[in-house]
């Protein structure tokens, strides 16, 4: 009997998940559902459209709808939103134009990814309080952000980091307010994102941190001001980059289970709690592969891995298993490359390690070479085990990526301070001194072991 296989989000976890149940299973009928009018989209883009560097929005979509529906045999139904899960019979209801349509499913895939966080504070709901989600939303926010002289953003995540050079582009005077001491808080430990303050600061980026926005003012139902525990300063439009939630909505309709984050519980293999049913990307939980607790990360990379374990195991049973994640990450803030993997230091301590770190700055060609850049990096490691446990890497050098690529993948496999040390790393004037900067941090690790 041809197996029903119903996927609710097109995202990077739910377009990942279709085209694997397809791959596997040629006679499958596979349906995958959306409410907006993109699939295998790109979130992550948006600063980059608002700021120029994407020409068009239309690019932050890997597969159009109609290509994909061609080309991987799947039924998508886009501008087409579920509104209701009947887990006992296997039915999901989905509004499209003016009908609600009935779909019948053997195996549902819960994609639906994550919403912004929007503060409840006074005025968030006035116009001009803006909030990043989806690629097609990306052209109205460019034209916000054009019509507007002094810009707010709220939060120094990813986002918010991106979200103000990209205003800065555009010749706006921005304004950021971190309620912690310093920006990116779970990425990074405070000495090094003082490196990430000073290039802000240089780049005209007026940084307030330690300041909490308790509200905004409008006048005519429009933002003029925000409100903070230190003041208020006059503005024409605010982003919002506090983060992101799980958008559980359909899942808590589905009767699932969810987890101590917030996120649908999953197994390795991301069956949720309910029979028949799996979660995967942005709306589910996973667990860190250092401490092994359950733990919420919503970054594209896993999101697609999430989805092809779920797309796996959804047409083949328990096909694939999930390993968890270190929630490797890597952003550019103006002319810097900030990347991290696994455990921060500070992290590393309220967890129960008992954690120590080496931080080196070095160049990333050899010292004769011309050009190249410098980077500053910190490994940390674990006073009991000797285990790496987390890398972090600042530098105004693109091979910063390969860096923290190449620490994630040693920390992945459980690797000590030697295996860093002892690491077979490429060595070429242009790309790498003869003393790779991830072998002289691991070398300052050992502690004069080396």
């Amino acid at each position: 009997m041809t197996r029903k296989v119903v996927i609710i989000g097109a995202g990077a976890a739910g377009a990942s998940a279709a085209a694997r149940a397809r791959r596997l299973d040629p006679e499958a009928e596979v349906t995958l559902i959306d409410k907006g009018p993109l699939i295998s989209h790109a979130p992550c883009g948006i600063p980059y459209y608002i700021g120029g560097v994407v020409k068009d929005a239309g690019e932050l979509a890997v597969y159009s709808p109609e290509e994909f529906a061609r080309e991987r045999r799947i039924n998508v139904r886009v501008n087409a939103e579920a509104i209701d899960v009947d887990s006992s019979n296997r039915i999901v209801l989905v509004k499209e134009g003016n009908s609600v349509v009935k779909y019948e499913w053997d195996v549902l895939i819960l994609a639906t990814g994550a919403k912004p966080i929007v503060p409840s504070i006074e005025g968030n709901d006035l116009r001009g309080v803006l909030t990043l989600r989806l690629p097609h939303e990306a052209g109205r926010l460019r034209e916000e952000a054009l019509r507007a002289d002094k810009v707010a953003v709220i939060g120094g995540g990813y986002i918010g980091l991106e979200l103000a050079e990209a205003l800065r582009a555009l010749g706006k005077r921005v304004m950021l307010f971190e309620m912690m001491p310093h920006v990116l808080p779970s990425t990074l430990d405070e000495d090094l994102a003082k490196l990430i303050h000073d290039e802000l600061i240089k780049n005209n980026v007026e940084l307030h941190l330690s300041e909490k926005v308790v509200g905004f003012r409008g006048v005519n139902g429009e933002v003029k001001s925000v409100i903070t525990d230190k003041g208020e300063y006059n503005v024409d439009k605010v982003f919002m980059g506090v983060g992101v939630r799980p958008d559980v909505d359909l899942a808590l309709k589905a009767g699932v289970k969810l987890g101590e984050t917030g996120a649908v519980y999953v197994n390795e293999y991301m069956e949720t709690s309910v029979p028949g049913i799996y979660a995967a990307g942005d709306v589910a939980e996973t667990w860190s592969m250092v401490t092994g607790r359950r733990m919420y990360v919503a970054l594209a990379p896993p999101a697609n891995k999430m989805g092809q374990v779920a797309g796996a195991n959804a047409v083949k049973g328990r096909f694939l298993k999930f390993p968890g994640v270190l929630g490797t990450a890597i952003t550019k803030v103006f002319n810097l490359y900030v990347a991290r993997t696994g455990l921060t230091e500070r992290q590393a301590r309220e967890w129960g390690f008992k954690p120590y770190s080496a931080t080196v700055k070095v160049k990333t060609t050899a010292h004769y070479y011309p050009g190249g850049g410098v980077a500053t990096i910190r490994l940390t490691a674990d006073e009991d085990t000797g285990r790496v446990i987390g890398a972090q890497v600042i530098g105004n050098d693109r091979l910063i990526a390969g860096y923290i690529d190449t620490a994630a993948a040693l920390i992945g496999k459980g690797a000590t301070v030697d295996d860093f040390f002892f690491a077979d790393l490429s060595y070429s004037p242009p790309t790498a001194p003869v003393w790779h900067g991830l072998i002289v941090a691991a070398r300052v690790l050992s502690r004069g072991k080396y």
